[in-house]
């Protein structure tokens, strides 16, 4: 994840800039491609912040998992709202960023939401995460640490 994300910063809900070599580093990572705006985006997020809360913060030691949320959100105050609003205590492209082009276009994003499960490559594992959290709950996430290829002591 730190070659997708080199050079650039990423924000976290409460608007903090993160490192993303720091913060993505030996993590499976969720690129969520949402949107305030959006309803089913509404209707999903809830469901992706329960995953998140149950894998990151309630689990000793934390699954190693980050999702970092891409917004197609019509303006910063958009985002923000949406974010503190709804979103998990996970991290953003930040809004002006214009490299969320670049990453719909890299995984082929043509509607949202969106849930693209990467290895730290940037290789997609799966880019139905949406449909697999819905199906399975966390056990899905066992998959796509298999496919991840990460050094990993998580045991659920």
């Amino acid at each position: 994840m730190v070659d997708v994300f080199s050079g650039r910063l990423l924000v976290s809900r409460d608007g903090r800039s993160v490192e993303p070599e720091e913060a993505l580093q030996n993590k499976v990572v969720g690129l969520y491609f949402s949107a305030g705006w959006c309803s089913p985006c509404r209707d999903f997020t809830p469901v992706l912040c329960d995953f998140y809360t149950e894998l990151v913060e309630e689990t000793q030691p934390p699954a190693p998992f980050e999702v970092v949320f891409v917004s197609s959100d019509h303006s910063a105050e958009e985002m923000a709202g949406y974010m503190r609003a709804m979103h998990g205590d996970w991290l953003a492209l930040p809004f002006h960023d214009p490299y969320k082009h670049d990453l719909k276009k890299k995984y082929n994003i043509t509607a949202i939401p969106k849930l693209v499960i990467v290895k730290q490559t940037g290789e997609v594992i799966t880019d139905k995460g949406r449909k697999q959290i819905r199906d399975k709950g966390l056990s899905c996430f066992r998959n796509w640490l298999e496919g991840a290829d990460i050094f990993q002591n998580f045991s659920s």
